[in-house]
């Protein structure tokens, strides 16, 4: 994944979490001192190597020390610890991601977003064919249009994070991306702030990511995805542009889809002509048919509640906005505000219903069962997937019964 993303997005793709290796009984003393002498031996000579001077490397990492409250951490002399049973957790039903209330903020501050930088989103979309209204659900789904706290440091998190964690690898790379930025003065004085996962700016970069997408937007030679608002629109558009945006196609549709159809069909892998979910009965909940020029394009049957919830037909511009966060909830929110800030649309017309109160380690029972049974679930993570929710509905069907491709209570002992 090259992007960390906003906070509750990042806790809805957490999956199970991992019993925290028993920290306290580190001797920290000692293990600070080993990632000073990591951050001369092993992070400074590739630092050099990619040209940033001594003076930026000193200026970065004098006086850091490891933040030890991060999450996914495994100090020198411990090992990852098995996943336990999560007993603290509930499962991320999808109606908590789409509240009245966060929707309608990022909607009305979005439209007036769009009244505000009217012209560098236009520009931005002339330039990438990415619509501004998307840029926007981005935009606002990642640090609330520039409005969010960013509070931490990034050098003490990536370093931290690059010493002791289960991704050191990406994390120190990103650590040696984040020293070269600031050898080269992107950012402004103070500003080099992320989230808990190093992410910069108002649209959330990782460091990798500023050096390869952001742009210039205010046409002022430098590209600062802090400060200036038309980067940060140009640096989002440029992004999704970068990972496949077809332009003139839209994210999506939401539709009801008939009994007929098997909400097993769901998933990137099988998508057909949108013609052809057409004619199988699904239609637009709008009354309204499908674009004629999307008729001929592929689509695919996206269903995050499975049954018990809104159904949607996208387009392979939704799976680029899963690029910018692995998240199908991700994608649809920013796609789902976009429309209400570009055409005034509003709720989903059907709703999220209650799926029961369950852990995400119930959920991966469910999927520990239906892995012994031959189905692929996408991996034992307590996330249900597109993967798992189709099991769950090949193996409902297997039954003879109505399929639901949604986790359930109980489910879990019916596959025992």
């Amino acid at each position: 994944m090259r992007l960390f993303r906003s906070f509750a997005a990042l806790a809805l793709a957490a999956g199970i979490i991992a019993a925290a290796p028993p920290l306290q009984a580190q001797d920290r003393a000692a293990v600070e001192r080993q990632f000073r002498g990591w951050l001369e031996d092993t992070v400074w000579p590739r630092a050099d190597a990619e040209g940033v001077s001594r003076g930026t490397f000193t200026d970065a990492t004098a006086g850091i020390t490891l933040d030890w409250d991060l999450p996914d951490l495994v100090p020198p002399g411990s090992a990852p610890t098995v996943p336990e049973r999560q007993r603290q957790s509930e499962f991320g039903a999808p109606a908590r991601y789409f509240t009245p209330g966060g929707l309608s903020s990022a909607t009305s501050v979005g439209r007036e977003m769009a009244r505000r930088h009217a012209g560098a989103l236009s520009a931005a979309e002339r330039a990438t064919g990415v619509p501004g209204h998307i840029v926007l659900g981005i935009w606002g789904r990642e640090s609330g249009y520039g409005r969010a706290s960013i509070p931490h440091d990034v050098f003490r998190v990536l370093g931290t994070k690059g010493f002791m964690s289960t991704r050191a690898d990406y994390f120190t790379d990103e650590l040696v991306a984040a020293l070269r930025i600031a050898e080269a003065g992107h950012a402004p004085e103070g500003a080099m702030k992320s989230s808990w996962a190093g992410a910069l700016g108002q649209p959330q970069f990782m460091p990798t990511s500023f050096l390869e997408h952001a742009a210039d937007g205010d046409g002022d030679g430098r590209a600062d995805i802090w400060r200036s608002e038309a980067d940060t629109i140009a640096s989002i558009a440029a992004y999704l542009a970068h990972h496949g945006w077809v332009a003139g196609r839209d994210w999506g549709f939401e539709v009801d889809v008939p009994a007929s159809v098997s909400c097993a069909l769901e998933g990137p892998d099988q998508g057909r002509p949108i013609r052809e979910w057409a004619d199988m009965g699904i239609a637009r909940v709008s009354g309204r048919a499908f674009p004629d020029h999307e008729l001929a394009g592929e689509g695919y049957l996206m269903m995050p509640a499975g049954r018990l919830g809104p159904a949607f037909v996208v387009t392979p511009n939704f799976y680029v906005l899963k690029d910018y966060n692995m998240s199908d909830l991700y994608a649809l929110f920013v796609g789902h505000v976009g429309d209400r800030i570009a055409y005034g649309s509003g709720n989903f017309s059907e709703d999220w219903q209650d799926v029961g109160r369950m852990l995400r380690s119930d959920v991966a029972d469910i999927q520990s069962g239906l892995v012994a049974q031959g189905h692929d679930v996408g991996g034992v993570d307590g996330l249900a997937g597109f993967k798992t929710r189709r099991s769950i509905g090949r193996w409902q069907e297997a039954r003879g019964e109505r399929a639901t491709c949604f986790p359930a209570p109980g489910m879990a002992d019916a596959l025992r």
